[in-house]
């Protein structure tokens, strides 16, 4: 593992090099779950094995069709082959700013509410924008995104959990429950927008408390706008309440209609994700209390406090 993490480092001082025309400095590693990334002075370099998935060459392909200022300009992209091994790399120009994190921890009532106002309005510019040809083919890509798409698809996947279930991890009371979320859902999700579909807020920068970017449009897709406010809303940890209250006097939805759009998105990604640990053998501890937090609690429905 260190030695592809120092090959990767090499890749990346190549590329940022080739992309900024001259040293680009030091570069450091940073946390990513699913890329290696090295950020510089002014530059950020994603790196990920070509074989592993290829969103990372999508995104870089629909980074120049994106609305101009939502996301972080993109400089230089492609692979590299290092012996028997090919990587898949994207440079990006690096934006001022950090990522304020899951949960907006630290975050307080003000800031999280002037925040969820910016990132409301940067979406509402994502889901106005009319892609071209070659944008919407991408955009209409199928993707195994894990999101809501159907009633049946909910309430089929919902057995299938029960079924993978072996240990009994799952209570009658919470697999009812999830039953019944899933009988109220709509009979289908619309395609009808562009959505970035996983902006939750490791995935926004904030500068000088001022959103400036909405990175990693990997799972970038056509959707319905619940799609995204999910993500803002979900992980806006003790400011999901206020987050909820921004979304919907922005884009004048019923409260209770945005609540519900929001309630059965989660449910369908955390049966998605529930199923997959349960087949790793791994990770599903968490994933089944937020899908009680999710069902038995209805989170969703508390009152702002």
């Amino acid at each position: 593992m260190a030695g592809t993490r120092q090959q990767d480092r090499e890749v990346a001082r190549a590329a940022a090099a080739a992309a900024l025309g001259r040293d680009p400095g030091p570069l450091g590693a940073v946390e990513s779950a699913s890329h290696h990334v090295f950020v510089g002075r002014d530059i950020v370099v994603k790196i990920i094995d070509a074989a592993g998935h290829t969103r990372l060459g999508r995104e870089a392909a629909l980074a120049s069709h994106l609305p101009a200022g939502i996301t972080a300009p993109l400089l230089a992209d492609g692979l590299h082959r290092l012996g028997g091994r090919e990587v898949r790399y994207a440079c990006y120009a690096r934006v001022p700013g950090s990522a304020p994190g899951m949960g907006l921890q630290g975050v307080d009532a003000v800031t999280a509410r002037r925040l969820a106002e910016e990132a409301v309005r940067r979406l509402g510019d994502l889901h106005s924008w009319t892609p071209g040809p070659e944008a919407r083919d991408m955009l209409e890509e199928p993707l195994d995104h894990g999101g809501f798409t159907s009633r049946d698809t909910l309430l089929a996947e919902v057995g299938k959990l029960a079924a993978d279930d072996r240990e009994r991890a799952l209570s009658r009371r919470l697999l009812d429950g999830l039953t019944a979320l899933a009988e109220q859902a709509p009979p289908r999700a619309r395609t009808a927008v562009p959505v970035h579909a996983d902006c939750h807020w490791d995935n926004w920068l904030v500068h000088e408390g001022r959103v400036t970017a909405l990175l990693d449009f990997e799972w970038a897709r056509l959707g319905e706008p619940a799609d995204d406010w999910l993500f803002l809303a979900r992980f806006g940890g003790p400011h999901q309440q206020a987050v909820l209250d921004v979304i919907a006097r922005a884009t004048a939805a019923d409260p209770e209609e945005l609540r519900a759009a929001c309630e059965v998105r989660e449910a369908a990604h955390l049966v998605s994700d529930l199923r997959a640990a349960l087949h790793l053998g791994e990770g599903a501890a968490d994933l089944l209390r937020d899908l009680e937090a999710l069902v038995l609690d209805r989170h969703w429905w508390r009152p702002a406090r």
